[in-house]
């Protein structure tokens, strides 16, 4: 893999290439030949060892060989793919010409005109691409949200006693812990990643209209169907019997909607979490010799989830359009696929932008408990929920005759602030039984968290 250009004009191959090298060997233009050579490779070995136009299976040594030719195609021989390209104008077909010689010098040259047989570029693009995207999701993508998901499962568990004040509609709100609003998101971050842990992306190879009218008219004794079915199989892939000149990209689309889903979980997890230590709820451990702002030096930035907010809203547009373009193609074949899907590399390299960001951000923070605790201890009105609950809990036993148990508590909580004292003298006046009294006077907003915790071991 080359260095970074010097003046890279985006910056995914530049400021954050450290965050997306990983992909790079997955999306890069040296990779997508490496890809289609390898597809041009096992298509050859497939087409031999079914004896079309009467040809010999390779030995096991031959097919050694024939794929030592893409485990050796390196940054050199990327270069030498790309000046036949210069003369084919053609980048497939550069694929094919390359690979010709190469068989020759393996004195295979009897086979050259099974390279690329009864084959259309896309018969060759979606195989590629289909073993690129499953292939840096598995290897690159997955591993690096399970990080996170780890991350929060661990935060989780560990702050999972920690009381905190819910707001919803940005009100003081039935308490909870920071560890189960932890969880929340690793939760839902684990649903929508699980599809994903087993991902096989359909491909085919099937010809111009698929319909193998080349294939048939060629070797008509071929069970073609079967023979495609097993080389996309054998790649590890999910076999499409039906297409046009092109595999419909319906598994491509499904994918990028789901990984703009985890997108948008993430994002909601970096809001959150910006609110939190805007608080005070969360504090940032300073990093030695960073500088949070230029002009006022006690600040302390939440930088880490700024940035992974911005990134995730661009990979989030990018997928969209990648799932909005590629899912349609005029008639049996146009070329807005082709130059759409170089640009998965690139939303999948903001989304790592992404990941990397969260997780560093979520090991420069801890928990203020102490902040949480005053939150709580100024805001009893949020036990009114708890003293309407009881008391209706009570008139269905028999143990009060309170007619409107809401109202009630309304005139006392609503639009005003609560004190503890003022809360025990309207509980001491209900009209209920002592075991319900007592259960309430003893209730404060910091062990209101029901069972929050306990929740936790969900995960």
């Amino acid at each position: 893999m080359s260095d970074r250009p010097p003046a890279a004009l985006s910056p995914l191959d530049g400021r954050y290439w450290p965050e997306v090298e990983a992909l790079a060997g997955h999306f890069s233009e040296e990779a997508l030949n490496r890809s289609r050579l390898e597809v041009e490779v096992e298509w050859l070995i497939e087409l031999c060892d079914h004896g079309v136009a009467g040809v010999e299976a390779l030995s096991d040594g031959e097919k050694k060989n024939l794929r030592g030719i893409v485990s050796g195609f390196d940054s050199a021989e990327a270069e030498a793919m790309k000046a036949i390209e210069q003369k084919t104008q053609h980048d497939v077909k550069a694929v094919e010409y390359y690979l010709r010689d190469k068989i020759e010098g393996l004195g295979l040259g009897h086979l050259s005109e099974l390279v690329h047989f009864a084959a259309t570029s896309e018969d060759i693009n979606n195989v590629s691409y289909a073993l690129m995207v499953s292939r840096s999701v598995r290897e690159v993508w997955l591993p690096a949200v399970e990080t996170i998901i780890d991350e929060l499962s661990s935060r989780a568990t560990q702050w999972r006693d920690v009381p905190m004040l819910s707001r919803t509609h940005g009100q003081p709100a039935t308490p909870t812990t920071f560890g189960k609003e932890l969880a929340v998101f690793a939760h839902r971050l684990k649903r929508v990643v699980e599809p994903l842990r087993s991902l096989s992306l359909p491909a085919k190879i099937n010809g111009a209209t698929g319909t193998f009218s080349a294939h048939q008219v060629a070797w008509p004794s071929a069970d073609w169907p079967a023979l495609s079915r097993g080389f996309i199989e054998r790649l590890g892939l999910e076999w499409n019997p039906l297409t046009t000149q092109i595999e419909s990209h319906d598994g491509l689309v499904s994918l990028f909607h789901q990984m703009s889903h985890v997108g948008t979980i993430a994002h909601n997890l970096c809001t959150d979490v910006w609110t939190y230590i805007s608080l005070g709820y969360l504090r940032q451990i300073p990093v030695k010799g960073a500088t949070g702002s230029s002009t006022m030096p006690h600040k302390v930035n939440p930088i880490r989830f700024e940035n992974a907010e911005a990134n995730l809203e661009i990979a989030n547009g990018l997928l969209g359009t990648l799932a909005s373009t590629l899912g349609t193609s005029r008639l049996q074949r146009d070329l807005t696929d082709s130059s759409t899907q170089r640009n998965i590399g690139v939303a999948m390299g903001h989304q790592m932008v992404a990941w990397s960001n969260i997780q560093k951000g979520l090991g420069q923070v801890d928990v203020a408990p102490e902040v949480m605790a005053a939150d709580l201890d100024s805001t009893h009105e949020v036990l009114a929920e708890a003293i309407q609950t009881v008391i209706r809990a009570e008139i269905v036993a028999g143990n009060s005759s309170i007619s409107d148990p809401y109202d009630v508590v309304k005139q006392l909580t609503r639009g005003e602030q609560v004190t503890a004292e003022t809360l025990t003298e309207f509980v001491n006046t209900l009209d209920i039984s002592d075991e319900a009294k007592a259960r309430l006077l003893a209730l404060t907003p910091a062990t209101y968290t029901g069972l929050a915790n306990k929740l936790v071991d969900e995960l």
